[in-house]
């Protein structure tokens, strides 16, 4: 049976700091929100609106009419601004609202879809008493309501797939995109975007992806270059191309893409050096060949990139890094949605389940495939240490058994490498987990992910904790666009607490909940943090949301994720556990 659908104008409203506020007067927090929200009700039902769900701090309300709906959307801020007018700065309730205009899903009385998920990352962005409108919502209220936007460009959004138009109401600031983690800027730095496959071929797909992954791993061994990690630079495939855009976002001097096609019997590879300041052609060249010496161009490239930024680098040693590319399509097709299973649905036993089916079924397909092997490790892994895992013991065994086969395979890939290291680390073996690592890192500087792990493996042995802590951000810095990036911080944060640095690790783990919403170890740490700096009402505001992102969640649980300092947590745990959600 197919599910109903239609279009529909979704707003999304959140209160700003609300935590805080939570933290020091529970009681008149959630009385003064209650009010705020029945005071709008009317403006709401007046202009056709329904109000399809609250949480604790939000809102999320749906409109036959995006007109209405943004219209609205003013109202509202009107309103609280009114309300807000003799009330001291730091009580103030104040929203952010974000409105998009798009395909929802019908499920009951509730929305689900992509449509949802925009006008919720568009409130994520807003400035505290803005409104943000979709160029899907703009372009059916251009010149229809009394109100000014501000064009603030396309953005990437956190799980979206294409950037979307972001228009910012003109009487508010406009909302930047929150600032990532540079890498230094003293040293040649670039990104190497996905290379274009214009071909319908499967096969040249992925072998169009694998040459963009081995040219990063081929720069990133040329001394003094900083290269942005894959994953922060796939973000903008099949976006369009805005080199300066692109370089101020990653914080790179030069930008490298190309392309991929196939003439008559000949593949043809063009490749094109940017300055990322400018938006200038530096440098470009084209490659014909035959389809199985593909691989040959890589050096040529990564040769004539390297003359063009530091012509003294052209006499090192460029390193040809071939990567396994033989696994058979239909497994690399579950590897790929394996892979990526967790940051599409999040962390839970479901989830944890399907994506290790996937790559249990992607290694019987090719038993020779490190990388999925790999992969299935380090999932078995941190699903154990996470108590996501219905036998833990067996997993446990299955994970080690794995790690150690992806790198008898393949004991010179990178990636493969980074890993099975992590997974030996997360199940005890930091030893020979970091030995792994630390091949990893030599075999390709810009592994981010492998410098996450040893450095987080190295902050929990007592002698090697600030080593740690600066690998850790150095693998943030490398891909700092990363998805990863909120789990990462949330470990990154845990780190800082166990070395006494609670100021910072609270922040961190704020920073670590912005970045990834879904992710309840996060709110976990963040508890523990604000338990540690006696924050109580910050503790039982994070506490509570964990609960609510995972139901499940238990005192056991938050002991086998925290050790021993879950002692801090027992007491505020047993007045959330008691109180209803």
């Amino acid at each position: 049976m197919t599910a109903a659908r239609r279009l529909a104008a979704i707003l999304a409203v959140d209160v700003v700091g609300y935590s805080r506020l939570m933290g020091e007067d529970e009681a008149g927090t959630a009385l003064g929100v209650r009010e705020h929200r029945d005071a709008a009700r009317p403006i709401v039902a007046g202009l056709g609106g329904r109000i399809v769900k609250t949480t604790g701090d939000g809102l999320l309300l749906e409109f036959p009419s995006v007109v209405d709906a943004v219209e609205c959307a003013i109202a509202i801020q009107k309103l609280m601004a009114e309300r807000n007018a003799d009330t001291p700065e730091a009580k103030r309730i104040v929203y952010r609202i974000g409105v998009n205009l798009g395909d929802v899903l019908i499920e009951g009385d509730d929305i689900l879809g992509e449509g949802v998920n925009i006008a919720a990352r568009l409130e994520g962005l807003c400035e505290p008493g803005g409104v943000l409108i979709s160029g899907a919502a703009y372009d059916h209220v251009r010149g229809r309501i009394d109100a000014d936007f501000v064009d603030l460009g396309d953005k990437y959004l956190k799980n979206i797939a294409r950037p979307v138009r972001i228009y910012s109401l003109a009487s508010s600031a406009p909302a930047p995109m929150p600032e990532p983690p540079k890498p230094p800027i003293d040293q040649p730095s670039l990104a190497v975007l996905p290379f274009a496959c214009f071909s319908e071929e499967r096969e040249l797909k992925y072998l169009t992806e694998a040459m963009t992954e081995d040219l990063i791993t081929i720069l990133a061994r040329i001394p003094g270059f900083i290269v942005i990690a894959r994953q922060s630079s796939f973000v903008y495939q099949g976006g369009a191309i805005d080199s300066r855009r692109i370089g101020r976002e990653l914080g790179v001097r030069y930008i490298v893409d190309g392309s991929l096609r196939p003439v008559g019997p000949q593949l043809r590879v063009g490749a094109q050096l940017i300055d990322a300041a400018t938006g200038a052609q530096l440098w470009a060249d084209r490659f014909d060949r035959q389809p199985e010496n593909v691989l040959e161009l890589q050096d040529q490239i990564a040769r004539a990139i390297a003359g063009r930024i530091e012509p003294e680098l052209v006499r090192a040693e460029i390193a040809l890094i071939r990567r396994r590319r033989d696994a058979s399509p239909s497994a690399w097709s579950c590897y790929r949605e394996g892979a990526g299973m967790i940051s599409l649905k999040g962390w839970s036993e479901e989830t944890l389940t399907r994506a290790t089916a996937l790559l249990r079924q992607a290694a019987s397909l090719d038993p020779d495939f490190a990388l999925a092997r790999a992969q299935l490790a380090l999932l078995l892994s941190l699903g154990a240490r996470h108590g996501l895992m219905a036998e833990g013991a067996a997993a446990v065994t299955e994970a080690r058994a794995e790690a150690e086969r992806a790198v008898e395979i393949d004991p010179d890939a990178s990636e493969v490498l980074g890993y099975a290291g992590c997974a030996l680390a997360e199940l005890g073996e930091v030893q020979r987990g970091s030995e792994i690592l630390e091949r990893a890192i030599e075999n390709d500087p810009s592994n981010a992910q492998a410098w996450v792990a040893l450095g987080t493996a190295q902050c929990f042995l007592e002698k090697m904790g600030d080593v740690g802590l600066e690998k850790l951000r150095q693998g943030m810095r490398l891909s700092p666009r990363d998805h990863r990036l909120g789990f990462w911080g949330t470990y990154y944060a845990l780190a800082l607490a166990r070395h006494r640095r609670l100021e910072e690790a609270y922040e961190e783990a704020r920073v670590a909940c912005r970045r990834d919403p879904q992710f309840y170890v996060a709110r976990i740490v963040l508890a523990l943090t604000a338990a540690g700096l006696d924050r109580k009402g910050d503790a039982i505001a994070a506490l509570r949301e964990a609960k609510r992102l995972r139901p499940r969640l238990s005192l056991e649980e938050i002991q086998l994720l925290v050790g021993r300092r879950a002692t801090l947590l027992a007491p505020l745990w047993d007045e959330v556990s008691k109180s209803p959600q």
